[in-house]
């Protein structure tokens, strides 16, 4: 049902979202899922069609002209921001899509339950675990689960958002971690494989190959599948950049869609403005002596 206030639009019911994206598939069509740092970015993703809005803090950074990894950094509160860049720029400007709002779960200063109400008070659709943790490796990842900052707390607030009835998409980065939000009650995981590829502040050396990305992939829907076959995934990242590479996860991969940040707003921005400032550029002038 629409917004019962205005008549349309945001927010929408936990079913209600997932209708919607059943809608898309079966019309045979992908499912696209696009990050959004600004009101303007948020407005024209809409405009072109996509099937849902997601706000992150690194959002932010990324249109700031500074790499997405930023929002995983200590630069600012990640859920404050999330939630600024909802009320004054995203959820004033998006007129019928959902609009998800990202969400800190391991943050140790909130308590999650208070802070999920005032995301749907908001009037968010759902949430998403960024920052996430999941993409964090190594000694760090082993300090951050071992000081009680780790994935679990991202996996609880997928359990508290179910209990709410808000819609939540959330992002793993392996087999383990996809089964873990399948069983808090996910409704759709996104297979996460490395921050993407190409543009000005992307990553060159630090991606997998496309290879890597499918296999990767692909278990990381079995393990959920397992667990609930009714989940939406979604892929992201890595050298999953154009709709070329979209095409190539969707032919070789269960994945029902493509959710992008970097590939959509941020290459999107990148590019049309050289292009165009270089059109500008090339004017020239007669002799006016």
């Amino acid at each position: 049902m629409p917004n019962p206030w205005t008549g349309k639009g945001n927010p929408y019911t936990r079913q209600e979202v997932r209708d919607r994206l059943k809608a898309s598939l079966d019309q045979n069509k992908a499912i696209i899922v696009a990050g959004a740092g600004t009101g303007i970015s948020a407005k024209f993703i809409e405009k072109g069609g996509a099937d849902m809005i997601i706000i992150y803090n690194s959002g932010r950074f990324r249109m700031a002209g500074h790499g997405s990894t930023a929002g995983l950094m200590a630069y600012g509160d990640a859920n404050a921001e999330a939630m600024e860049i909802g009320e004054f720029e995203v959820l004033p400007v998006v007129q019928e899509i959902p609009v998800i709002c990202g969400v800190h779960g391991s943050d140790p200063r909130r308590r999650m339950w208070h802070h999920l109400l005032k995301v749907k008070e908001m009037g968010f659709s759902g949430i998403n675990n960024f920052p996430t943790h999941s993409i964090v490796d190594g000694h760090f990842r082993q300090v951050l689960e071992e000081t009680g900052m780790g994935f679990d707390k991202e996996v609880e607030m997928v359990r508290i958002a179910s209990k709410m009835e808000l819609f939540s998409i959330v992002y793993v980065a392996k087999p383990e971690e996809a089964a873990q939000m399948a069983e808090a009650g996910a409704d759709a995981i996104i297979a996460h494989v490395g921050t993407t590829v190409g543009g000005s502040v992307g990553v060159t050396d630090a991606s997998c190959t496309m290879d890597d990305a499918i296999e990767r992939t692909q278990k990381i829907i079995d393990a959920a599948k397992a667990i609930n076959p009714d989940i939406f995934f979604l892929a992201h990242g890595g050298p999953i950049n154009t709709p070329a590479d979209v095409r190539v996860i969707l032919d070789k991969t269960n994945v029902h869609g493509f959710v992008g940040a970097s590939s959509l707003e941020r290459m999107g921005v990148e590019q049309s403005l050289t292009d165009l400032t270089r059109s500008f550029k090339s004017l020239t002038i007669e002799n006016k002596v």
